[in-house]
């Protein structure tokens, strides 16, 4: 699509990726922070605000290409973009359009904040973000929680058969639990080495690991040793959980879908959509179409899903 305008093209097809890239949103080619810009000061103009203009060009921007607009905007006018943007945008739509400003970092850390802040803890966030990002991701989250997990691929299966004896020693296999071997085991060694661990396990026991795990612990020590097992085990499957469980019950979990979504973005939203229809048999595009309790985060979000014309091409295809 052309990087400032255009219409929907006759014949949409899904984009191409590079090998290995799993994400939807990719780097516009091209994209220039200063023509953004003004793309973005031409759309807060005036009475109104132009959200179509802002999801077209934001949709389509990577986050290395999103956040310099920061910079550019206050060189070229002399105003903050947050606080424009804050100003006039409102609800969700404002809240995923600031978080898709933040580097990466910073947003997980907002996010880490905003979990622990006021009464109560948003504890499936807190587990969602430590259990799925690398040591370097959170070394970055301003040293909110130290990276000291083992990223070496390769996978020593007389190692891995000791892990899993060791598991079972601390839980089936004894009155009580030593909690304390989980951690040491799921918190250090490599993604890689734990899923021949849990295959080992389940070898030994006759029982998958997270079952085991919901038998010997209860409260949020159960439920962050059980997500830790699957984002470990399958990391898009773990997504797709959580998006499906955002959007299901009683009200949409805004907050959730917009944080998954911006977050995984560029890293391996792709599967996730995979995951997502093999699991629930619908496509993720659909669920959040009907579920999202605004049009315009809709489509901003499906717009990340997708790519966006391809998006929208679906969209008014569907609203006729």
């Amino acid at each position: 699509m052309p990087g400032y305008g255009g219409g929907v093209p006759a014949n949409p097809q899904a984009p191409a990726f590079n090998k290995g890239f799993r994400g939807t949103i990719k780097d516009f080619p091209g994209a220039d922070p200063l023509r953004d810009v003004e793309v973005l000061r031409k759309a807060m103009k005036g009475f109104g605000t132009d959200e179509n203009a802002i999801i077209e060009l934001l949709g389509n921007r990577s986050n290395k290409q999103r956040v310099p607009m920061v910079t550019a905007y206050k060189t070229t006018y002399g105003k903050d973009l947050i606080n424009d943007l804050k100003s006039e945008l409102t609800g969700n739509f404002e809240n995923l359009v600031i978080a898709m400003m933040k580097k990466p970092a910073h947003y997980d850390a907002y996010e880490l904040r905003e979990a622990i802040k006021g009464a109560g803890t948003d504890e499936a966030c807190l587990i969602e973000i430590l259990s799925s990002r690398s040591n370097a991701e959170i070394l970055e989250i301003n040293q909110i929680y130290k990276g000291n997990r083992d990223e070496r691929e390769t996978v020593d299966i007389s190692l891995a058969k000791q892990d899993a004896q060791k598991l079972y020693t601390a839980g089936e296999n004894k009155v009580g639990t030593d909690e304390s071997q989980f951690n040491a085991i799921l918190c250090a060694r490599s993604k890689p080495h734990l899923r021949a661990v849990f295959q080992e396990y389940q070898h030994m026991s006759g029982r998958e690991i997270e079952k085991s795990i919901c038998r010997e612990m209860s409260g949020n020590l159960e439920d962050g040793m059980v997500a830790v097992v699957r984002c470990i085990k399958n990391t898009p499957a773990y997504f797709a959980e959580r998006l499906y469980n955002a959007m299901t019950g009683a009200g949409t979990k805004d907050r959730t879908l917009i944080r998954i979504m911006v977050s995984r973005s560029e890293v391996d939203m792709l599967d996730i959509r995979q995951e997502y229809l093999k699991k629930y048999g619908k496509s993720l595009y659909t669920h959040i179409s009907v579920s999202s309790t605004s049009h315009a985060v809709m489509t901003i979000t499906v717009s990340v899903i997708f790519s966006f014309l391809h998006t929208m091409y679906i969209f008014l295809c569907f609203s006729g």
